[in-house]
């Protein structure tokens, strides 16, 4: 009897530790956090979009916030491998996910995953977008995006066209443009973004989507032409490239983003304080023009925008690749 009772006054105390240790995270993320250094994991290599805006991101919250945000890199399988390490980390908000619309988006429509991108985090801020660039190269002989629709109708299946590998945007982004178009080109994947463009300004493909930071360098360089961009607006680094709306071809977007998410569960006054934090850093001129020189527009939006563009943008590409066929399992 007496051991019956020490036994469930000792579950006891562990369950009154227990619910007092949860407190205390609790409090610790919604008063003082933070207190130690905030981990930022980005998807991929260093050196890439992604990486450059999680690193100007990363100073600027390392400055507000008061602590130390070391950038962490963790890339492989497409940027799974860091989405499902940060789904199953503690939601006390010292570990930030700078994802990508690759992770959030394309990935649960190309493959199985072992985290679920709307359950497993809560979004706080797309920092920055990232529209593709539509090039062509000279050798077609045309100016402007309606001459390659008319030269690629009059001469179905003639060209090909590059990708940075099957299920990349810059292949379901030509997958959904074509289908749209009503024409027909062949798809030439290749391993990565640079020799994909690479191929372009050889002349071994006819044309290219590519991210502004792979084609800007050679923009009025005699090999391609950049046509139209796929976002909203023209790009401050770009200024002589129309959209598709103002190129004739109304209506066809193909962005990608980057923003910071959290594990699910995260406090909500600990993703409010960092979506603020960002929201100053998009009204700094030294930061947007570090996102503008990448070839990206400053966002810096509040979580639930980023909900709806999670939401929106997973309808866009879940079309793209059903138009494509592309499955990466």
């Amino acid at each position: 009897m007496l051991r019956h009772r020490l036994r469930r006054a000792g579950l006891l105390l562990l369950a009154g530790l227990s619910i007092a240790l949860s407190a205390g995270h609790r409090a610790e993320a919604q008063g003082t956090w933070p207190e130690r250094p905030i981990r930022l994991i980005v998807p991929f290599a260093p050196g890439g979009v992604t990486d450059g805006i999680a690193r100007l991101s990363a100073d600027w919250l390392s400055k507000t916030l008061g602590q130390p945000v070391p950038v962490e890199n963790r890339s492989g399988a497409n940027g799974a491998i860091a989405a499902e390490f940060v789904a199953r980390s503690a939601p006390d908000g010292y570990t930030l996910f700078m994802a990508s619309a690759s992770q959030m988006v394309m990935l649960p429509a190309l493959m199985q995953l072992n985290f679920d991108p709307v359950k497993d985090f809560a979004p706080v801020s797309i920092v920055a977008s990232n529209p593709v660039v539509f090039a062509a190269s000279t050798k077609l002989g045309v100016r402007t995006l309606p001459e390659f629709l008319d030269l690629a109708r009059r001469q179905p299946g003639k060209f090909d066209y590059s990708s940075a590998g099957t299920g990349s945007s810059s292949h379901l982004a030509m997958a959904l443009f074509l289908s749209r178009a009503g024409i027909e080109m062949q798809h030439v994947p290749y391993r990565g973004g640079a020799p994909a463009t690479q191929a372009l300004l050889t002349g071994d493909v006819a044309a290219h989507f590519g991210n502004p930071t792979d084609v800007i360098p050679h923009q009025g360089g005699g090999s391609i032409r950049l046509l139209a961009i796929a976002g909203p607006d023209r790009l401050p680094s770009l200024r002589d490239v129309p959209t598709f709306d103002e190129a004739g071809f109304p209506g066809f977007r193909a962005e990608t983003w980057n923003g910071i998410v959290a594990p699910a569960g995260t406090p909500m006054a600990v993703v409010q304080r960092v979506a603020e934090a960002l929201g100053h850093a998009c009204q700094d001129a030294e930061f947007r023009a570090s996102l503008e020189r990448l070839g990206t527009t400053p966002i810096c939006g509040k979580p639930a925008d980023f909900l709806g563009a999670i939401q929106a943008d997973g309808a866009l590409w879940r079309e793209a690749v059903r138009i494509s066929g592309a499955r990466l399992d």
